[in-house]
């Protein structure tokens, strides 16, 4: 039995879709995980959203865990250090010990860089992680001792391809053991490689670089996600082979709901 739902998805023949949680608050968190059962996973956004690392972080993740006793969306957690800083190693062991099914590491562009994330994700003798959160299993819904056997083998690591120093190392990144999930930033990749962002689609040349990167994971065994801004832009991608693909965002579908209610009481075609 898998422990969690990202990878449920993963064994079944469905790409696994999500939503972007850029807002703090266990409220919060919980009604976003309540929203769809088509949700398989939430990443909770401590980068660029307004989500803090702690304890912000731990808050969402049992605002998650609280939707459903059986079927809650993987909780994940984006961490706010990039792939060139040197403060990866502790703000994964923060994001984990918080009970993140998952973490991200935004902008990694080396194997190296690569290697260490997937040591400082799990426990020895695999890896570094160190071991005392008394949180953790909780929010997996499992014992310590049942989350210490599984624990290595299930939580997703995911690191994000989005700069052109990654482009250039992307099979040497590809062949790292212990990454799980290549995941592809479309907006900063675009800037990194002299493009606008996509709007809402990416530059032809920026979506050669992304077919290519889809490919390569593939072929290197590994998962392959994309970063989407609507509806119809993930079920495009879904068809392409992507295996994990944001759908939305919470304060971007919340945005478009309201305007959309708005214009249809107000006695106009919302645009």
């Amino acid at each position: 039995m898998t422990s969690h739902a990202l990878l449920q998805t993963f064994k079944s023949s469905k790409p696994a879709l999500g939503a972007w949680l850029t807002v703090p608050g266990f409220f919060h968190a919980r009604t976003v995980a309540k929203s769809s059962p088509h949700l398989s996973w939430i990443m909770i956004d401590c980068e660029h959203g307004l989500v803090p690392l702690s304890l912000g972080a731990a808050e969402s993740v049992s605002g998650i865990s609280a939707a459903s006793p059986t079927s809650s969306p993987s909780a994940l957690v984006r961490i706010p250090a990039t792939g060139d800083s040197d403060s990866t190693s502790w703000q994964i062991k923060y994001a984990l010990d918080a009970g993140a099914h998952g973490l991200l590491v935004p902008m990694v562009s080396t194997a190296e860089k690569a290697r260490e994330i997937a040591t400082f994700s799990r426990f020895p003798p695999v890896g570094k992680r160190g071991l005392g959160s008394p949180f953790a299993h909780g929010s997996w819904g499992l014992t310590m001792s049942e989350y210490l056997k599984v624990a290595n083998d299930d939580t997703v690591v995911m690191i994000q391809v989005e700069t052109k120093e990654a482009v250039d190392n992307l099979e040497e990144i590809a062949a790292v053991p212990g990454i799980d999930v290549y995941f592809i930033g479309p907006f900063d990749l675009s800037l990194s490689l002299g493009y606008p962002p996509p709007s809402p689609d990416p530059h032809p040349e920026v979506e050669r670089v992304i077919q290519r990167i889809l490919q390569v994971s593939h072929s290197a065994g590994k998962k392959c996600a994309i970063f989407c801004t609507s509806g119809t832009q993930a079920a495009k991608r879904a068809k392409e082979g992507f295996d994990m693909i944001n759908v939305t965002s919470d304060t971007g579908a919340m945005t478009e709901s309201i305007f959309t209610h708005m214009a249809t009481a107000a006695g106009q075609k919302s645009q």
